[in-house]
């Protein structure tokens, strides 16, 4: 919940800036105020003339560093998606999102993932600096949740692994495993594991969000999913890590018309 605090009058008159909208079906004399201090911070206020105070409720979005050190995680303190997660490797999947749409307009974002709770930001390289990206993405997520618009809207595409129709014993453990032991652990450092199929004692794994493209993936998969499936379940001689055939087409077009670019 986001964190309340009172307001005097004296206290408005200090900010910079106050744009104040009557609250429909509020009644006549309930207003709301979005004031910004000297430091460009934004609160919402709720204003009841004749009473000598304001409730403020401000939204601090927190960020953590995460082991790729191309992606941060930002926290806005209240839910995201609520339950799963949603992955945005390029700004041409985000249609079912506007969150999602406004923050690939941030200047050097590459990618976007949505957790229960997080928000994981992927920049393009290594070059780019992330004291302007961050300062962007928390200035987008605080207007968006301030404006209380969903985080989807239409059809929403999940991943999602192959039918449970036929889903053996097997099966059925490994993804249990998934879910209760090692995804929780992986959503903790900005990312997910999505499974994409067992076949003759090999497990088939696509990492998203922080996990995309992080030099310590391998490790990950290896030293603690690939252990760990090993020890509850006998029948699991191998992880593989996979990709979905148009992200590895579309990645090596996009890095190829980079290069080119980067030569002319």
């Amino acid at each position: 919940m986001a964190a309340i605090r009172r307001w005097s009058l004296l206290q408005i008159l200090w900010s910079r800036s106050v744009v104040c909208n009557r609250l429909p079906n509020k009644g006549k004399n309930r207003f709301y105020l979005t004031c910004y201090d000297q430091n460009n911070r934004r609160a919402q206020l709720l204003y009841q003339p004749g009473v000598n105070r304001l409730l403020m409720r401000s939204l601090s979005v927190q960020t953590l560093d995460t082991p790729n050190p191309r992606s941060l995680k930002f926290l806005p303190g209240k839910p995201v998606l609520g339950t799963g997660t949603l992955d945005f490797p390029k700004e041409s999947t985000a249609e079912c999102s506007p969150l999602a749409r406004d923050l690939f307009q941030v200047e050097g974002v590459k990618s976007v993932f949505f957790g229960p709770d997080f928000i994981t930001v992927t920049k393009r390289d290594d070059d780019v600096e992330w004291a302007d990206i961050k300062r962007n993405v928390i200035e987008v997520i605080t207007k968006f949740f301030e404006s209380g618009g969903p985080i989807t809207t239409g059809e929403v595409h999940t991943e999602s692994g192959p039918s449970e129709e036929d889903e053996d014993e097997v099966v059925s453990m490994i993804k249990e495993l998934l879910d209760t032991r090692i995804r929780p652990t992986v959503q903790e450092d900005g990312g997910d594991v999505i499974f994409k199929g067992f076949e003759d004692g090999t497990v088939k794994l696509k990492l998203v969000g922080s996990c995309t493209g992080c030099p310590s993936s391998a490790v990950t998969l290896r030293n603690g999913i690939q252990n760990m499936l090993q020890f509850y379940i006998p029948e699991v001689d191998d992880v593989l890590q996979v990709e979905d055939e148009v992200d590895e087409v579309n990645e090596r077009v996009f890095t190829e018309l980079e290069r080119k670019l980067q030569d002319s």
